[in-house]
């Protein structure tokens, strides 16, 4: 099987638990938007490959309010 380079962003729809997200992936890394918003979860690749995005991971969360919650969210059960 042959792999096409990226060389622009490639933007999908994820439904998430019931919540709709964009996520586009670029040459830098990814990022994951709640639907309608313009702020989510970046995370590049030099992190995910380092293993620094674990290390991020746990510090954002300690230190950063999640983004809103996407339109179209199911309630929690």
């Amino acid at each position: 099987m042959m792999t096409t380079k990226l060389e622009g962003p490639l933007r999908r729809e994820v439904d998430v638990d019931g919540a709709l997200y964009t996520l586009t992936i670029t040459p830098q890394g990814l990022a994951l938007v709640p639907k309608g918003r313009r702020k989510g979860y970046e995370l590049s690749w030099t992190a995910l490959v380092s293993g620094d995005a674990a290390l991020a991971t746990a510090l954002n969360a300690s230190l950063r309010v999640r983004p809103a919650e996407p339109t179209g969210a199911r309630p929690k059960k």
